[in-house]
């Protein structure tokens, strides 16, 4: 199922994943940064993972990037690059955030990385959902 926000679309690919496509060119500010935490907060009350296809061209306001954080039920994140410039400004967000300590994988777009992503978030998942198991225990 797919969801249109202000400034990117939101394809539910299962009750866990959801594929993310910010559309051309567009500045993403903190307002939208919030509008994207509110969607994900309603579609996904327990946890999931981001495949984020990075296909077309867009940037973040600096404080954008400083508010991006890691959602408590956000377990993977899924990059699918198509240049060496998206591999690299995907870098440097990341490196921003290396206290945050995000469970991310950079997948390259032209060597089947949507399906690599795909497959990645979903062991990530299993994964995640094991730990959780052998914490409450």
């Amino acid at each position: 199922m797919k969801h249109q926000l202000s400034f990117a679309s939101i394809t539910i690919i299962s009750d866990n994943i959801a594929e993310v496509i910010v559309d051309p060119d567009v500045e993403i500010s903190i307002e939208m940064v919030e509008e994207c935490y509110n969607f994900l907060n309603q579609k996904f009350p327990h946890h999931f993972a981001l495949l984020v296809n990075k296909i077309n061209t867009y940037n973040y306001s600096f404080e954008a990037k400083l508010s991006l954080t890691c959602h408590e039920n956000l377990k993977a994140i899924a990059l699918v690059c198509y240049s060496e410039q998206c591999e690299q400004s995907s870098q440097q967000i990341l490196s921003m955030h290396t206290i945050d300590k995000w469970n991310v994988k950079v997948f390259s777009g032209y060597d089947l990385g949507w399906q690599k992503g795909l497959s990645w978030l979903e062991k990530e998942l299993i994964l995640s959902q094991s730990n959780d198991s052998i914490e409450i225990h």
